[in-house]
């Protein structure tokens, strides 16, 4: 449940060729630390971009966060993006609007953010394809904070067990 099909440094290192030939066309996003730096309003170039290459390669995306309706939102419109607040993470719930949101099937649709006990094994309880990236920065919730070293713990056996890989720390 805590293990993700892809590890990788960054969002902005998504393989998009890779998932589309795993039939992936829906993308649910994390926003803290995985697209914007924790509670940041300013979107990044590095974001637009991201987001203006998906939606050229035929993606369609959704921000799925536990963070503030008014932040959410505000970052969803730059990104002219739908988007869930306060979404309680890992629970079921946002995971299966966002889907209905996107109008793709579990099958269909990936699951990319920072933390494996929100993000990861929120999309792994529903069937859906999950990616993790490392965080953006260490500045983050207080009770994201507390569990990073639980975290840490549980990725450092997955990888040594063969179950995942390292991220490639190198690139551009």
């Amino acid at each position: 449940m805590l293990c993700p099909e892809l590890y990788l440094r960054s969002v902005f290192d998504l393989p998009i060729d890779h998932l589309k030939e795993l039939g992936i066309r829906g993308l649910i996003f994390d926003l803290d630390n995985t697209l914007l730096n924790w509670n940041a309003y300013e979107v990044t170039p590095e974001a637009k971009e991201l987001f203006i290459r998906l939606q050229d390669a035929g993606f369609l995306s959704c921000l799925v966060s536990n963070n503030k309706r008014d932040r959410v939102e505000a970052v969803a419109r730059v990104l002219d993006l739908p988007a869930i607040s306060k979404a309680r993470k890992p629970r079921r719930r946002a995971f299966r609007q966002a889907l209905a949101t996107l109008g793709t099937t579990k099958k269909e649709t990936a699951v990319i953010g920072d933390q494996l006990f929100t993000d990861v094994l929120g999309g792994n309880r529903l069937g859906l394809y999950t990616i993790l990236v490392m965080p953006l920065s260490k500045t983050e919730f207080f009770g994201t904070r507390m569990v990073r070293s639980l975290e840490r713990f549980v990725l450092g056996r997955l990888i040594q067990r063969g179950f995942l890989e390292e991220p490639d720390m190198e690139g551009p």
